[in-house]
């Protein structure tokens, strides 16, 4: 390992593209520390700054036979690294957004289900609208609200798109909405619920 230190990134990178686990390790170990300060200074939260990092190695792994720099590795790097905070930033703010939808909803009283059906009841509902789904839609919406696998994890697991993966839950979530007969936060809100019992 002691000989891949002494490497340029330039030979690192060209040993990368060739599938060499010991010149991604040093690339790994010379830059992990960089670019966790930076993802941890904009996100501010440890695990989040970890989860940054490791797609950034992750995505260049995955891509190292077709990788191209136009420009040095520690370029390449620093994009990727604000490109890995902008993207969790944004979707930081998602949920946020969504998490405050709901408490505004649950405070103004919208559509509470206990005016219609009985917390049983509407578990079994919803059951019966998760088993009624497509075979696929059906897989991927269970292992995303039932075990708690992201999109990425499931894409990986099941050999498809990511966006394949977001399209059947998006998909499923549109059908039990329509099915159920009540809006989307509260929907989202008995889901959590149910998986915690």
């Amino acid at each position: 390992m002691a000989a891949y230190g002494k490497l340029s990134d330039q030979e690192l990178t060209a040993l990368l593209k060739e599938g060499n686990h010991a010149a991604f390790t040093e690339i790994y170990h010379r830059y992990w520390d960089k670019l966790y300060v930076v993802a941890y200074t904009r996100l501010a939260d440890e695990t989040e700054a970890e989860e940054a990092v490791q797609n950034i190695f992750l995505g260049l792994w995955k891509r190292r036979e077709t990788l191209y720099l136009t420009h040095s590795l520690t370029t390449y790097l620093s994009v990727a690294v604000k490109y890995q905070v902008l993207t969790r930033l944004a979707q930081i703010r998602r949920e946020r957004k969504r998490s405050d939808q709901l408490k505004i909803n649950v405070v103004e009283g919208k559509e509470t289900t206990h005016e219609w059906l009985s917390e049983k009841e509407l578990k079994q509902k919803i059951e019966r609208c998760i088993d009624e789904l497509p075979r696929k839609c059906r897989i991927v919406f269970r292992m995303s609200r039932e075990q708690g696998l992201s999109n990425a994890r499931i894409a990986e697991e099941l050999h498809i798109a990511e966006k394949t993966v977001e399209g059947h839950i998006t998909n499923a979530l549109s059908k039990l909405q329509n099915s159920l007969n009540i809006a989307l936060p509260v929907l989202l809100t008995i889901l959590e619920n149910k998986l915690r019992k």
